[in-house]
C-alpha cells in the first residue's frame, strides 16, 4: 500500500542539467531544477528552482517559482514568486506572494474569497473563449 503524503518529502525531482520534452502528470510534491518543454500537472506542491526553465502550463496545489515559466500557472492554494523568477503567462490562485525584482507578464487572479475567485476565473475564461473564437478577416 502506497502512502501519499507530499508535505514530507519530494516525490519527483527533475535535476539540474536534465531536459524533458512532453507533458507530465505526477502524484505529489515535485521539484524541477532542469528544463521541461511540456505541461506539468500534479496533485501536490511544485518548486521550480532558480535555474529551471519550463515552457508549458503548471497545475498544482501550490507553486513556488524561482526560475522561468513560459505558460500559465493554476495553483488554487498559493503561488510564491521568488526574486529570481520570470513568468510569462497567466496566474490563478487564492493567494500570491511576489518578492522584489519578479518579472510577470500576464493576467493574474489572486482572491482569497472562494465566490469572488470563482467569479473572476469564470469571467476570465469567458473572455479567453470569446477571443479564441474570433476570426480575422
Amino acid at each position: 500500500m502506497a502512502i501519499f503524503n507530499d508535505d514530507i518529502s519530494i516525490n519527483t525531482l527533475i535535476g539540474f542539467g536534465s531536459s524533458i520534452k512532453g507533458d507530465i502528470k505526477i502524484n505529489g510534491f515535485t521539484r524541477i531544477d532542469g528544463d521541461l518543454d511540456g505541461n506539468l500537472e500534479t496533485s501536490g506542491n511544485v518548486i521550480i528552482g532558480s535555474k529551471a526553465r519550463i515552457n508549458g502550463n503548471i497545475t498544482a496545489r501550490s507553486v513556488t517559482v524561482g526560475g522561468i515559466v513560459k505558460g500559465n500557472i493554476l495553483a488554487p492554494e498559493s503561488v510564491h514568486l521568488l526574486s529570481t523568477s520570470a513568468v510569462i503567462g497567466d496566474i490563478q490562485s487564492h493567494k500570491i506572494c511576489a518578492e522584489e525584482n519578479v518579472f510577470l507578464h500576464g493576467h493574474c487572479i489572486a482572491l482569497s474569497d472562494d465566490t469572488n475567485y470563482n467569479n473572476a476565473v469564470n469571467e476570465w475564461n469567458n473572455r479567453l473563449a470569446v477571443s479564441a473564437s474570433s476570426y480575422k478577416v
